[in-house]
């Protein structure tokens, strides 16, 4: 596992680019692929480009406030406690590795967004701990650790498919009326999933950890990088008056400035979101939340806990140096989603698969096929919004249940986030790391990934 780990590593941190190249390489091969196997000229996939550009602008900005509101509520005084409190538990370089990479898969089974921003932040603060207490950990494995939840999530309590058909109203609810969660996320080769990745993904990312003179070259290379993280930590603890050395006397604020450093406006703002939050989660739970939800959520619970406006405004100050990854490339992996769909190439690919089965072997090409769409659709809601129809077309015809369908899609989405870029941005803008140095490690957790799905999905299904 570790030389197949580091000669990955290498491999990924010496031939893949930048995310942001990544995304530009990928629409250049999207466009190609569909100019080759559809009948859009070039001048209408283009179009077809343009036309879903702008596509997944909502979903930017809630995924840019993902990262502002996790981060803010993740620094604050308390959040902080209970992160280093658990970053500390720790004795070695393996427990560490292992830590993170069970925290990451729990959180995702939770929630996604919990998955996303508490794993990589519990990444940052285990390997800072490490250093601190002279542990030698490899950075870039730790944060592969911390970025599994989303190879789990879509298997898990917030997966965007099996919470949709379950919805009564979903668009294909003619086709296959609502599907319970006893047909979809509960079946038993979905939890045989999920329990072989919780048991396996932590043993395999520990199972890389390199050699002691390895580890103590890689962890000194890191080390440097690790000491700019704690000064910008501290910088932002005294920014939102959190550390730092106290005057001896009194500061005097202006009464506009004192309303930023009051807890009158803070408790004012929380009580009234809690008057809506407490209710609709009653009604709905963690498995009803969306993104819209969540981020309502953290963004109360970043407030009661920094406190005052100012201590939340330095924070969130901080968060948002992270999420301009995002805003910048989610349009080109909405341009991509738009050359799929509207030049027909997404149906080809699934068209393609269903040729090639048989009702044994199609949940396992199902998988397959979502897992090569992910490359260029990662979005899940967006993913099962063009995907669904065709596969679940398919398993009428081959007369499987469309619980089945629903899930080999659900789950080949979250698979290849292993390689994928796209939502290993926060990650990559928390640890300050490049792709390369995370997603070599990440592929080979996603290779087991993908080998135990299928043999689930093809076997117990």
């Amino acid at each position: 596992m570790r030389r197949i780990g580091n000669a990955l590593a290498g491999f990924s941190t010496r031939w893949i680019p930048d995310a942001f190249v990544f995304a530009i390489a990928l629409t250049v091969a999207v466009y190609l692929l569909a100019l080759g196997l559809t009948d859009h000229g070039p001048v209408a996939l283009v179009d077809d480009w343009y036309a879903g550009f702008w596509g997944l602008l909502e979903f930017a900005m809630q995924m840019s406030l993902v990262l502002v509101t996790g981060y803010a509520l993740a620094s604050s005084p308390p959040a902080r406690r209970g992160i280093r409190a658990l970053a500390r538990l720790p004795r070695g370089p393996r427990s560490a590795y292992a830590l993170t990479t069970l925290g990451a898969t729990l959180l995702g089974i939770v929630h996604w967004g919990l998955g996303l921003i508490a794993g990589a932040l519990l990444a940052v603060e285990v390997a800072r701990s490490c250093r601190e207490r002279g542990i030698k950990v490899h950075f870039p494995l730790l944060a592969a650790g911390g970025y599994t939840g989303l190879m789990v999530w879509h298997s898990g309590l917030s997966g965007s498919a099996p919470l949709l058909v379950n919805t009564p109203g979903h668009f294909l609810e003619d086709q296959i009326g609502v599907v319970p969660l006893t047909e979809t996320l509960f079946q038993p080769f979905n939890l045989v999933f999920l329990a072989v990745m919780i048991v396996g993904a932590p043993l395999l990312v520990l199972g890389m950890h390199p050699r002691a003179e390895e580890a103590e070259e890689i962890a000194e290379e890191d080390g440097d990088d690790g000491d700019d993280g704690d000064a910008r930590d501290t910088a932002a603890r005294e920014g939102a008056g959190q550390g730092g050395p106290r005057p001896a006397e009194p500061v005097r604020r202006a009464p506009a400035e004192r309303l930023m450093h009051s807890r009158i406006p803070v408790y004012t703002v929380v009580l009234a979101g809690l008057v809506y939050l407490v209710p609709e989660l009653v009604r709905s739970g963690i498995v009803g939340m969306d993104l819209n939800l969540l981020n309502f959520t953290f963004l109360m619970l970043g407030l009661a806990l920094h406190g005052t406006l100012a201590g939340y405004a330095a924070a969130a100050a901080e968060g948002a140096r992270n999420a301009s990854s995002v805003i910048v490339q989610f349009p080109f992996y909405a341009g991509i989603m738009g050359i799929m769909e509207h030049s027909g190439l997404l149906a080809a690919v699934a068209e393609w698969f269903v040729s090639l089965s048989t009702p044994f072997t199609y949940p396992f090409w199902a998988l397959m096929s979502a897992c090569l769409v992910n490359l260029a659709v990662p979005s899940g809601g967006g993913q099962w919004a063009v995907q669904g129809p065709i596969v679940l077309s398919a398993t009428q015809q081959l007369g499987l249940d469309p619980g089945v369908g629903v899930m080999a899609v659900a789950m080949g989405d979250q698979l290849t986030n292993g390689v994928q870029p796209f939502w290993a941005l926060p990650l990559l803008a928390l640890t300050r790391l490049r792709a390369g140095a995370v997603l070599g490690y990440s592929a080979v957790v996603m290779a087991f990934a993908i080998t135990v799905a299928a043999l689930c999905i093809t076997f117990l299904s």
